[in-house]
């Protein structure tokens, strides 16, 4: 009887022990967080807004909340414009003035493409509407590239 408990408890111990050794690795792997920004959190926002307006834009019939979800990027947008991004910090003292200038007027070029979005909703133009948040996606993903900091990669 102690033999066959002995010989469970091993047979267990090793089904599990890969298990637990996964669990142990899993965080470690992961790197260091980047600071929270009033920044980011502005732009988090937008982006949780933004992905839901993409899903439902072409649906007229869910326009009443396309449009809040347009009022949520415009706020947040419009708050970013008070903050600077910190990728600053790790420029020339000489290109910080210029850095900041360019991102605030990349970001109001953001803002009236988001106020011809709200435009279009009231309109009920829904395949413009969709044009403009493809328009919006490519001003994004330009501009991250420029103004964000980018994280550094892992070497192997």
């Amino acid at each position: 009887m102690k033999l066959r408990f002995l010989t469970f408890s091993l047979i267990s111990a090793l089904v599990a022990l890969p298990m637990l050794r996964a669990q142990e690795d899993g965080p470690k792997k992961m790197g260091p967080k980047e600071p929270k920004t009033e920044l980011g959190e502005q732009m988090e926002k937008m982006g949780g807004a933004y992905k839901k307006l993409g899903k439902q834009i072409t649906d007229a019939t869910k326009n009443e909340d396309s449009l809040k979800l347009v009022a949520t990027i415009k706020t947040a947008a419009t708050a970013a414009l008070k903050f600077e991004p910190i990728k600053k910090k790790d420029l020339p003292a000489a290109d910080q003035a210029k850095f900041v200038a360019d991102y605030q007027a990349k970001l109001k070029e953001f803002i009236a493409t988001v106020d011809k979005l709200d435009a279009a909703l009231k309109a009920n133009d829904n395949a413009t509407a969709a044009k403009l948040v493809d328009e919006m996606k490519a001003l994004s993903k330009e501009d991250h590239k420029a103004f964000e900091k980018q994280k550094e990669k892992k070497k192997a």
